[in-house]
This record gives structure tokens, C-alpha cells and sequence, in this order.
């Protein structure tokens, strides 16, 4: 901000950051592609308060974000929070991919048998087949490190939904192709997503 003549203190940022990425995110989601039926799934671990929490995270086999859940515990409740969320906002999927965390396991199985997720849906566990998500989990640790962890567990949620939301930009995860026009400016791109 300092190179356009301003002067800002971080908490600024901080606060803008909790206000407007929910507003971002809602207002972007209607311009969301579909992501492919094929997850790769893992979790990761971001530190709040200055406790261990743990980042689900899903991606398709193209690398496109499906859905992402922060959870204060890693077990079959918070995984079954997880993989009901994803589906809500995306299809079901036909193939998961798992690490060998057996709670995961347990919940893909309770899912299955809620009939959550269909009955032929393909559970494998391949270490190559998740390194795409493991990659994957960089872009988010690496806005994540400088942060020196969060001090909240909500503001921690709402931060790294804005970092998920800038990486899906840059990933292509929207069609803007109705509204990006030759010569239009970002900044009039925002503007016609956020007046949507």
C-alpha cells in the first residue's frame, strides 16, 4: 500500500479480510465450474491459538479445489462434516482417494450407508495418486507461514476461504467468459461479479 501513497496498519487488512471474503465468496460461487467426479482428499495441519487444528481439503484430478473444512479435531465426525459439505456444494463424486487414516475410511463407509454417497462410489488408497493434493496444500501454507498462526478459530475459517478463493482464480475454477470482454479491466470485472 506504501508504493500507492497509503498508510495502513496490517489489523486494517485483517479486518477488511473478515468483512468482505464472505461477501467475495458468495458473490464468486455463482460462476463456479463444476469440478470432475474423480477427489483426491487429505487433510493438513494449521495452527489457531496456538493449537493444532486440521485443514480437510478435496481436489479433483485436474487440481481444481472442491471444497475445503477447517475442524478443531481430526476424526469421523469432522470428515463426515467434511465430505457432506463437498457434496452439497459440488456433486457426488465416483472416485475418492484417501490417505490410510482409517476414521476417514470409517466415514466414507457411514456416508455410503446413509446413502450420502452412492453405494458404487470407488474408495481407493494411492500415496501417488495423492500427491496432487499434498501439492496442492503449498499455495495455502504458504500465505498461511508469514501469519504466524491465528489467533481465532473464525477468523482463521474466513482467512483461508479468502486464500482458497484467490487460488481458484488463478486455477481458471470460474467462467467469466460472459463478462471478461477484450479490453475490460479487472477492476470491471469485480465490479460486474460483485453487482451480480
Amino acid at each position: 500500500m506504501a508504493e500507492r501513497g497509503l498508510t495502513l496498519v496490517h489489523t486494517t487488512v485483517m479486518r477488511w479480510v473478515q468483512c468482505y471474503v464472505p461477501v467475495f465468496e458468495k458473490r464468486w460461487q455463482k460462476y463456479a465450474r463444476p469440478v470432475s467426479s474423480s477427489w483426491r482428499v487429505d487433510e493438513t495441519y494449521i495452527r489457531v491459538k496456538g493449537k493444532w487444528t486440521y485443514l480437510y481439503r478435496a481436489v479433483d484430478k485436474q487440481g481444481k479445489t472442491v471444497d475445503f473444512l477447517l475442524s478443531e479435531h481430526r476424526d469421523k465426525a469432522a470428515a463426515k462434516r467434511f465430505f457432506k459439505k463437498a457434496i452439497g456444494n459440488n456433486l457426488a463424486p465416483e472416485k475418492i482417494t484417501l490417505d490410510g487414516y482409517e476414521a476417514t475410511h470409517q466415514a466414507v463407509a457411514e456416508l455410503k450407508a446413509e446413502e450420502v454417497l452412492p453405494a458404487e462410489t470407488q474408495v481407493r488408497t494411492s500415496k501417488y495418486l495423492n500427491n496432487l493434493i499434498e501439492q496442492d496444500h503449498r499455495r495455502v501454507k504458504q500465505r498461511y507461514y508469514p501469519m504466524l498462526g491465528f489467533k481465532r478459530f473464525g477468523n482463521a475459517v474466513i482467512t483461508i476461504s479468502g486464500i482458497e478463493l484467490i487460488q481458484n482464480m488463478r486455477k481458471g475454477q470460474f467462467n467469466i467468459s460472459n463478462i471478461s470482454q477484450e479490453g475490460r479491466q479487472v477492476q470491471q470485472v469485480w465490479e460486474t461479479v460483485l453487482a451480480a
